[in-house]
């Protein structure tokens, strides 16, 4: 028989010692009149007071079950796709604390990063300056001028401390709306543990982690060339890049050989012209043998670079020649870098040309059109360039219009350039890593080594995982040249020649973070040192947003300040997230954990697919076509909302349904009306006020089919729930409440009624068993997905909640059952459907008696449907003969649901009409 657990408001914990059953519940009230409405309120404060989803801090880890919740950017708006993926998470959270988990399900809030930047300044009318010192008790001149547009020159400047503390000003008030929404969705998250990704527990984390890999030679600086967004003024990881097409043109250009025979090359970049380092062609090009080892003059800047040969050129792509700039893609720094080719770049980081002609320009006439050139946008210079050449007669015909694709940053509108800077990496496995003894070390196939270890949901995004990490070409750029996020903690002595050394950085101590170098002062110096020959400079940069959000587990976990803690939670069970995004935040946070623990973060990941708008597109706010959910889930319920989500598998994408919606809304009012009935009708007549849940009191066969039928939702919706294929558990589920509640309530109303008197037979209390334990089992069953209906019903007979009540057995269920076969009760319901199919098409009451009928029954079925005959009388109002005749089942009408056919029937008169 089932355990139960004693009542409580902490989540199921198996005791040996429970009551063996639990044989009567208190019926505190079933009302009049069921509703959805208002329940979401009801329960969240219930929840709250309650402490339903609190962590056991003391569980050991073997009780424990941990997910590394998404932490949404709260600088934006949620939509619905967030809705979506955050359900599934839920489902998975209230069904392993039903299965006796504690779960620790906290919830972060990603507030660093440009949006919030721009909503600061904006909001309160100032710009950060991380020159200008901290101002205690510092008050902006606005407070609250969001959309409106403040230009930069009347934005008051404040230090990057100053600036910090209003973007956390203002994110908190952001994330009280975003937690309301989450509280009405009903996700289960314990409160009591949140974190932001800026907050204090954060900056430490990233910092200790940071100065580890520094020490261990995993991170480090480098001047090299890397992709630069002009707009934002900032670089860019591989990560972060957006392939787009861009409109250009192709240009035909002469190079000139020593004898002045012209080389034509095609670029869609000839503002570059004076950035040419080489000509580059393929090594098994013929055409260009004869050129390999020589060098040609540039024109228009009468430059001399060689001719070389590399695999990376394509034959068969315009005069299957390129010149090699430095630098205008990421071929170009591949050659560059395997070519070891000069650096000669032109870009400046605001995207204009350098002012300054270069020394490697001794042409007099070069250099005056350079002149030209200087601090022009790459626009201006490109049409510079081109006249230059057309006067030359270097411009074979004209320019030809061309669609290419370029990379963006993926918050950015114009194409990234290449700009040499210094700047910090964390190794990915992306380059060969030779470490300080001379030793190698393949990171590349240790992260992929971790890819295979870990289990994804569904399986086929492995792939998209090993894809990203064999196709890295760079070790993982983690610096950004902006003010709102986790600062470097370091500091650069200046020599007495007032030169920074960026070669040897001062770190504080773990126990002195978090700190921010542009406030603070490192350890032997005074704030009067700062930028001083002989004194210090803080590093200026902050971290990449995906350097700190990818240390969720340690922030979340409590890595450094509370080990008992992280003990019990690290490394976590579950990484749920977007597809979009396992280049970004999955494998970053595989990177982290290796490096620090050697291991996977946590032992699976389930990814969502995206939600696509009603013309198949997936919903993003750069689109304009995403949906807010708050009206949703005021319109159609929460439960309503949760099972459209619930509906669609992980990785699969899903369209926006409102009708979904209307479905699951449906199903919710179901619930608690079925439950109504069935919990009236369980009612023991004695006066107690109490239902029955004790399975040996079940003794017919319809009521143990039943049961039975119920065994097998019940074992295969937990294997679905512990595989991840939450759509597959409730699809198991609500196919068998409808059964139940169609066919089932149908067939047995008459005899749950009984007799009227106070005598109650023992088949009355069967099936009244039977509908309590049927009803208490299927309200577990479904509140991972409709949490709101579901605990409304739980209350009318517990004084615990559903959500820590355990989850259901089979086995008990199995037991009740004996031996019993499930397809009785489908049987049954075959034979009643066939009753009521004939009163459809005699369009009659359902109600009107049946005063003798033949069914024709496949051979097979006979001995079924004789065991569970009187309920089907009583659902079918069948008062007359009942007469079965077997048949071949080869024989029956396909179209006739489960072969049961009607060959004769007389129906009475139907019943009067009741009176107003």
């Amino acid at each position: 028989m089932e355990e139960y657990r004693a009542m409580s408001n902490s989540p199921h914990t198996p005791d040996s010692n429970a009551p063996a059953t639990r044989k009567t519940a208190a019926v505190k009230g079933v009302p009049d009149r069921v509703s959805t409405d208002g329940l979401e309120t009801k329960f969240d404060e219930r929840w709250t007071s309650e402490q339903t989803y609190s962590f056991d801090r003391s569980s050991p880890r073997t009780d424990v079950y941990s997910i590394d919740t998404p932490p949404p950017t709260v600088s934006g708006s949620l939509h619905v796709g967030h809705v979506f993926s955050y359900t599934h998470t839920d489902v998975i959270a209230r069904f392993k604390r039903m299965s006796g988990k504690q779960v620790f399900y906290p919830m972060g809030w990603d507030d660093n990063g440009l949006p919030t930047e721009r909503r600061v300044q904006n909001y309160y009318g100032v710009r950060c300056d991380p020159s200008l010192p901290y101002i205690e008790g510092y008050e902006p001149p606005l407070q609250g001028a969001e959309g409106k547009s403040v230009k930069a020159a009347d934005q008051q400047p404040i230090s990057r401390r100053n600036f910090v503390e209003l973007c956390e000003r203002l994110t908190v008030e952001d994330e009280k709306q975003f937690e309301a929404l989450w509280r009405r969705l009903g996700l289960s998250v314990d409160w009591d543990h949140t974190y932001q990704t800026i907050g204090r527990r954060a900056q430490k984390v990233a910092q200790a982690a940071f100065l580890r890999n520094l020490a261990r030679g995993e991170a480090y600086q480098a001047e090299a060339p890397g992709l630069w967004d002009v707009t934002f003024q900032t670089a860019v990881a591989q990560a972060e890049l957006e392939a787009r097409e861009y409109p250009g043109h192709y240009h035909r250009v002469a190079f000139h050989q020593g004898d002045g025979s012209p080389v034509y090359i095609e670029t869609t970049r000839p503002e570059l012209l004076a950035a040419c380092v080489a000509l580059i062609a393929h090594p098994d090009d013929e055409r260009y043998q004869h050129l390999f080892g020589q060098v040609v003059t540039s024109p228009v800047f009468g430059v001399e670079v060689p001719v070389l040969a590399h695999p990376a050129a394509e034959k068969d792509k315009g005069a299957g020649i390129a010149m090699c700039c430095t630098f205008g893609d990421l071929t170009d720094v591949q050659w560059w870098r395997e070519l070891q080719l000069p650096t000669r770049s032109i870009i400046r980081r605001d995207g204009r040309i350098v002012a300054e002609v270069p020394e490697w320009i001794t042409d007099e006439g070069g250099r005056e059109t350079f002149a030209e050139l200087g601090g022009k946008t790459t626009f201006s210079a490109r049409q510079i360039v081109v006249d230059a050449l057309r006067a030359s007669g270097d411009l074979d015909g004209e320019p030809k219009a061309t669609q290419r694709m370029t990379n963006f940053f993926e918050k950015g509108d114009k194409p990234l350039e290449i700009v040499t800077s210094r700047q910090w990496y964390l190794r990915n496995g992306g380059r060969d890593w030779v470490k300080e003894d001379g030793t190698s070390r393949d990171l590349r196939a240790e992260l992929l080594a971790d890819g295979d270890e870990l289990n994804f949901h569904p399986d086929f995004m492995r792939v998209r995982y090993a894809n990203w990490v064999s196709g890295l070409n760079g070790d993982w750029l983690i610096s950004r040249q902006r003010f709102f996020g986790v600062p470097f903690p370091v500091w650069y002595p200046i020599d007495a020649e007032g030169e920074v050394q960026w070669e040897n950085p001062l770190a504080p101590t773990e126990d002195e973070l978090p700190i921010d170098p542009s406030s603070h002062v490192p350890a032997g110096y005074d704030e009067s040192q700062r930028g001083k020959p002989g004194g210090f400079l803080g590093d200026p940069d902050i971290m990449d947003t995906w350097a700190t959000s990818s240390l969720t587990p340690q922030i979340a976990g409590g890595w450094l300040e509370e080990p008992e803690l992280f003990s019990a939670v690290y490394p976590m069970d579950l990484r749920p997230q977007g597809q979009d995004i396992i280049r970004t935040w999955l494998f970053s946070t595989v990177v982290r954990a290796h490096l620090e623990f050697g291991g996977l973060p946590w032992s699976d990941a389930a990814i969502s697919g995206w939600i696509l708008d009603p013309d198949r597109k997936k919903m993003s706010k750069s689109k304009g076509n995403v949906v807010t959910p708050m009206g949703l889930l005021e319109e159609y319920g929460s439960d309503a909302v949760r099972y459209w989500a619930a509906s669609a598998r992980l990785g699969t994408d899903a369209a926006f349904e409102v009708g979904q919606m209307k479905i699951g809304r449906r199903l919710a009012i179901k619930v608690l009306n079925a439950a109504k009935l069935a919990l009236s009708y369980g009612v023991q007549e004695d006066g107690t006020g109490s239902i029955s849940l004790d399975p040996s009191l079940v003794t017919v066969a319809l009521d143990k089919a039943m049961l039975a039928g119920l065994a097998e939702v019940v074992e295969r919706s937990t294997a679905a729930l512990e595989s991840y294929d939450h759509t597959r558990a409730l699809e198991l589920t609500e196919t068998f409440f409808w059964t139940f509640c169609d066919d089932y309530v149908e067939l047995v109303k008459d005899r749950a009624y009984g007799s009227g008197t106070d005598d109650v037979s023992g088949e009355t209390v069967s099936v009244r068993t039977a509908l309590a334990i049927a009803t208490d089992t299927l309200l577990r069953l479904l509140a991972p997905f409709v949490p709101f209906a579901t605990e409304e019903v739980w209350s009318w007979y517990n004084d615990t909640s559903v959500h820590t009540s355990p989850w259901p057995s089979a086995e008990t269920l199995r037991k009740a059952a004996g031996d019993t076969d499930p397809s009785l009760l489908t049987v049954a319901g075959h034979a009643l459907a066939a009753l009521r199919k004939t009163k459809t098409e005699a369009k009659v009451s359902m109600k009107t008696p049946i005063l003798a009928v033949t069914l024709d029954v496949p051979a097979g079925s006979v001995a079924a449907l004789e065991a569970v005959i009187v309920d089907v009388r009583n659902g079918g109002r069948a008062i007359g003969t009942v007469d079965i005749t077997a048949v071949d089942a080869g024989a029956t009408d396909p179209s006739v649901q489960g072969g049961i056919a009607v060959t004769a029937v007389e129906l009475g008169e139907a019943p009067a009409r009741r009176q107003a």
